[in-house]
């Protein structure tokens, strides 16, 4: 068994909807799932892992020398498999970061923030949050929207504007967005495995609040950083004219 204190792991499913193939998608000629697991090496994260269902990505990442992993097709979600990944791996780490596998050009501070966030308090969950850029990000559902309490622990995550205003006259600097980045205690991680989905998280198909609906206490972080995402061909085209054109 191999002891590691920071474990990222980036989960990269084969299957997309709007994108089949994502992880493998071109980007200034370098495979997506290569652009984040070199922006991951620059963090202060001991190890990276990538977790797939899929043996193209599988064989995309050992031909470019990264560690990964064979998981189960069959998992709904990407801490589903980052739990898989770290089991079947026999890595036995103390922090596990899980890392978007979409956002080739993530900045390496933003993994350092999760990271720095599980050291420096008893949190078992961490996660970022930035400030909301228009009123049509706080009012889009698909822009996952948290408020916190004063020492930024998150009290709830919605698809809808929260919190809500009555007028509609939404103060923009009173709205935070969600971002896609996890740090977990190894141990929290396991726990997270054992629970039922809850009636929260059916109701706004939000697989955190599942555990905070369990009393597991989820920290956050602000940043003004936000890592471009790939959902969609016009999403690589993007990338490519602002970073390699």
């Amino acid at each position: 068994m191999e002891n590691v204190e920071k474990l990222g792991i980036i989960p990269a499913r084969y299957a997309s909807t709007r994108l089949p193939g994502k992880p493998l998608a071109l980007i200034g000629g370098v495979p997506m799932i290569e652009r984040v697991y070199r922006q991951a090496e620059k963090s202060e994260l001991d190890k990276i892992l990538v977790a797939t269902d899929d043996e193209r990505i599988a064989d995309c990442v050992k031909n470019f020398g990264g560690n990964v992993i064979m998981t189960n097709p069959d998992l709904q979600s990407g801490t589903d498999r980052c739990r898989a990944a770290m089991r079947e791996s026999g890595i036995n780490a103390k922090l596990v970061v899980n890392i978007q596998g979409d956002e080739p050009m993530i900045d390496p501070d933003q993994i350092n923030a999760v990271l720095r966030l599980l050291r420096g308090h008893a949190v078992n969950i961490a996660t970022l949050i930035s400030p909301a850029l228009s009123r049509e990000e706080i009012e889009n559902e698909n822009r996952v929207k948290v408020v916190t309490d004063r020492n930024g622990k998150a009290l709830y995550f919605s698809r809808l504007p929260i919190p809500f205003s009555k007028d509609r006259e939404y103060q923009i600097s009173k709205y935070n967005i969600h971002l896609g980045i996890y740090g977990f205690n190894a141990r929290t991680l396991i726990e997270l495995g054992e629970l039922s989905s809850g009636e929260l998280e059916q109701c706004e198909s939000l697989e955190q609040l599942r555990w905070l609906e369990n009393g597991y206490t989820i920290y956050t972080a602000t940043t003004d950083e936000r890592a471009d995402s790939v959902d969609t061909p016009q999403d690589l085209e993007n990338i490519e004219k602002k970073y390699f054109l």
